[in-house]
């Protein structure tokens, strides 16, 4: 009696009414677009926006020490001399320091000043970043916590696995991507990768095949090119490219060859309605969870430290990627790997779209900028379907996963984006001439 009556009052409710609890304030705040001042986008978001426009010039004072923070971190724990990776990516971290000082202060070479180098790496992406990491993880326990991930994965287990190679509690984070940011998506992906749910395999798969940019940034993408007249065309032809180059590249190499094991357990297959048991794995897992408390704490620790160690290095490796594309021929010569598709293909200019896409490798957005909307048709929409599909780009989203526990190394990630891109070319070519043939473009 005092139990149902503790459980009545709220103060110790059942498994039931915490994972359904959880799951609709984690899906609303995650992944329902809201209309609020104007803005269409999801409250995840709205929250960034608030917190930007009350912090106000502030922002780039915290961006700043959220990047010193993260140079500093290696030497504390010692992991700067773990491998000669972390030992580059340590004086890089430092470099992120003096270029974040260089974008706060408008010192330095003009060159770096330009808009679409330092202004546009802290404005755009390392302000933004900052935020709604830190902010995301805090609530990303209401998604990872509660019951809602093994709720889903035995619904999708039958559809995840054969196609992806992956458990059905990865369409969480694919979702999650593509509704508010791939940084979310690696924070969920390492998390789980973290606590044993997920096999090395598996974590790799879903870091380079599901953790692409945002519906927010293919907007952008689709406007630059000219591409906003057939939005809905434009986004499920990317979607579709993105996730059937991620079940081919899952069966390649170097993914195919990371370590299938893991300490976790998958979720059983279950006997009888598969609906009953995946209701039945969700109230067992909220059951099972730590106090609201506790896993607040555990996810906003892990969201700060992963904020720290992506800020400085989407700060110097981004740079320098950007500085490659800028003034050195390094993705002009890189983009002869795609002109034979191109060609193949008969596109009507084939060396500016294989130069134009291999600088996907440096920034997802420079596609976009450097084949612009007087381009024909088919160069735009290839350009614009390869910027998301690739998900691979040295400005942020490789920092990000180098940030995470998840074993891959900048070779094999490099590998993985030549792979991506060069499918995503070859299906995406042919897919704008289909629609070029019934749409007005």
């Amino acid at each position: 009696m005092l139990k149902n009556q503790t459980r009545t009052l709220g103060l110790r409710p059942d498994p039931a009414f915490k994972l359904v609890t959880a799951s609709i304030l984690g899906i609303i705040i995650f992944f329902l677009p809201l209309h609020v001042a104007g803005v269409r986008t999801i409250p995840l978001d709205h929250m960034v926006r608030m917190v930007q426009w009350l912090l106000g010039p502030l922002t780039g004072i915290y961006a700043l020490a959220m990047i010193s923070a993260g140079a500093i971190e290696p030497w504390l724990t010692g992991s700067w001399k773990e491998t000669l990776t972390n030992r580059i990516l340590t004086l890089f971290k430092a470099l992120g320091v003096v270029f974040a000082i260089l974008a706060l202060t408008g010192w330095g070479p003009a060159i770096l000043q330009a808009p679409d180098m330092l202004p546009f790496l802290f404005e755009k992406l390392v302000i933004p970043v900052g935020l709604i990491v830190p902010i995301g993880g805090v609530f990303l326990v209401l998604l990872v916590g509660y019951g809602l991930m093994e709720l889903l994965g035995v619904l999708l287990e039958p559809v995840m696995r054969p196609i992806w190679r992956t458990p059905g509690r990865s369409a969480v984070d694919a979702v999650a991507s593509f509704v508010g940011s791939y940084s979310i998506g690696l924070l969920i992906t390492d998390r789980v990768y973290r606590d044993g749910k997920y096999s090395a395999l598996e974590a790799g798969i879903i870091a380079t095949g599901f953790s692409t940019v945002s519906v927010t940034f293919m907007v952008i993408v689709a406007k630059t090119l000219d591409l906003m007249s057939i939005w809905n065309t434009y986004f499920w032809g990317a979607l579709v490219i993105t996730f059937l180059v991620t079940a081919l590249t899952a069966r390649l190499p170097p993914l195919s060859r990371l370590d299938k094991s893991k300490t976790g357990k998958d979720l059983p297959r279950p006997q009888g309605s598969w609906f009953a048991a995946s209701w039945r794995e969700g109230k067992t897992a909220a059951a099972e969870a730590p106090s609201l408390p506790h896993n607040l704490y555990v996810n906003g620790r892990d969201a700060v430290l992963m904020t720290i160690r992506i800020l400085p290095t989407i700060m110097s490796v981004g740079l320098t990627g950007l500085l490659l594309a800028e003034y050195t021929p390094v993705f002009d010569v890189l983009g002869w790997i795609f002109y034979p598709i191109a060609a193949l293909w008969q596109v009507a200019d084939p060396l500016v779209l294989s130069q134009g896409i291999a600088a996907s490798l440096a920034e997802m957005f420079l596609p976009a900028l450097l084949i612009g909307a007087e381009a024909e048709f088919t160069l735009r929409f290839t350009a614009a379907v390869v910027s998301v599909s690739s998900i691979l780009f040295f400005s942020a989203s490789i920092p990000c996963i180098l940030s995470t526990r998840i074993p891959l190394s900048v070779p094999q990630i490099v590998v993985i984006w030549l792979e991506r891109t060069l499918l995503s070319v070859f299906l995406a070519i042919p897919m704008a001439q289909v629609i070029a043939q019934f749409v007005a473009v």
